[in-house]
């Protein structure tokens, strides 16, 4: 899919509405875990940004940048690319895994001797959680999984495990940046219960930590990436590609080393985009049609098409959620049929109109 991802270029951050103020020095929060032990005050907006962190050596992989960055699913697709630019700026990056030893086997060669390191951890597990952060000055968290499966629900994976982590953030008292990852279109309101899911997970981060960054990134394309990929193995192996609705929802896919690289762009900053809920897209607008007649131009085969009515595509996806949880074996994940992704693109997916500012790539450019 390289093709398509030199296509696609860099994308454009627009920010929504500024979700709160920044102030030097919060008080103590008055909210409580359950019934009495008290949180503590946040630490994050005592620091502008990470510019008075030591660092040493011209910026290079070798060098020490200062930044002690946990980031949470960085196994994942796009936290493969973030981690590569973290280590090549000189930061060391603690990367907690929960399964092989060789999933993060492949991120190590990112950076210099020791500078990547994997630690084992259990999300269910707050002690667990801690020890990962204990040495982080800055905590990203990319987790996010858009299927459910019989051990972890929408709601556990992209609201509360994101919740769990901005309250130990809190209490850390050393994290100088959090930055949450969400999902462009996420809102209380959607269709789609990963987008609700998503949006709450925002709601709930910004209460603990109201001067968090939020990235909120449009599909994302690249080399693993999750769509386009899917589509090609399905049109190779079945010699069509089903367009649910007729493919004419639009959306806004975005690159996902630009992604990585306006996170990393966000925390070299002055502070200036704390508290920011960031909306991050690609500079070109395609329907679901137009972008698969990409993919079959990429993969060279012709277009063959089947148009599937939205009630027949739902229709087709809902027996692997009514029986994921009552049968005594785990089901396949769902590829094109999946019935959260179908009511996802129910609607269009862009990025909202009343931004006031952008990111291109690498810089930060007012408008």
């Amino acid at each position: 899919m390289q093709a398509i991802t030199r296509r696609l270029g860099h994308q454009s951050l627009r920010p929504t509405a500024s979700i709160s103020s920044i102030k030097s020095i919060y008080p103590l929060s008055d909210h409580y875990y359950g019934g009495d032990h008290p949180r503590y005050g946040s630490t994050l907006a005592s620091h502008k940004g990470m510019g008075h962190l030591v660092r040493k050596g011209t910026g290079g992989r070798s060098s020490v940048s200062g930044i002690i960055a946990t980031v949470f699913g960085a196994t994942g697709f796009l936290g493969r690319y973030l981690v590569q630019q973290l280590a090549k700026m000189g930061s060391q990056v603690l990367v907690p895994f929960r399964g092989s030893e060789d999933n993060p086997r492949h991120l190590k060669l990112m950076g210099d001797l020791g500078q990547i390191v994997p630690m084992k951890y259990d999300p269910r597990d707050e002690n667990s959680i801690k020890a990962v952060m204990a040495k982080a000055n800055v905590v990203i968290n990319l987790i996010g999984r858009e299927y459910e499966t019989r051990n972890f629900s929408f709601e556990e994976v992209n609201h509360f495990m994101a919740e769990q982590l901005a309250v130990i953030a809190k209490e850390h008292g050393g994290i100088m940046r959090f930055i949450q990852v969400s999902c462009l279109g996420s809102s209380l309101s959607s269709p789609s219960r990963f987008l609700r899911a998503k949006a709450a997970g925002e709601e709930a981060v910004l209460k603990e930590l109201p001067e968090a960054t939020v990235m909120k990134p449009a599909v994302m394309i690249g080399t693993e990436d999750r769509i386009m990929n899917r589509w090609a193995h399905f049109a190779k192996k079945y010699s069509f590609l089903p367009l649910i609705g007729g493919g004419s929802t639009k959306i806004q896919p975005v690159y996902v080393v630009d992604v990585a690289s306006a996170i990393v762009a966000a925390l070299k900053d002055d502070g200036s985009s704390m508290g920011n809920v960031y909306e991050l897209g690609g500079p070109e607008i395609y329907t679901v049609h137009e972008l698969a007649e990409l993919m079959y131009e990429t993969i060279r085969e012709w277009p063959r098409y089947v148009n599937i009515p939205l009630p027949i595509a739902k229709a087709i996806a809902m027996p692997r959620e009514v029986l994921l949880k009552k049968v005594p074996f785990p089901l396949p994940n769902p590829d094109i049929f999946n019935l959260d992704q179908i009511n996802a693109f129910a609607t269009d997916t862009v990025v909202s109109e009343n931004g006031h500012f952008n990111f291109y790539g690498f810089g930060y450019c007012a408008p």
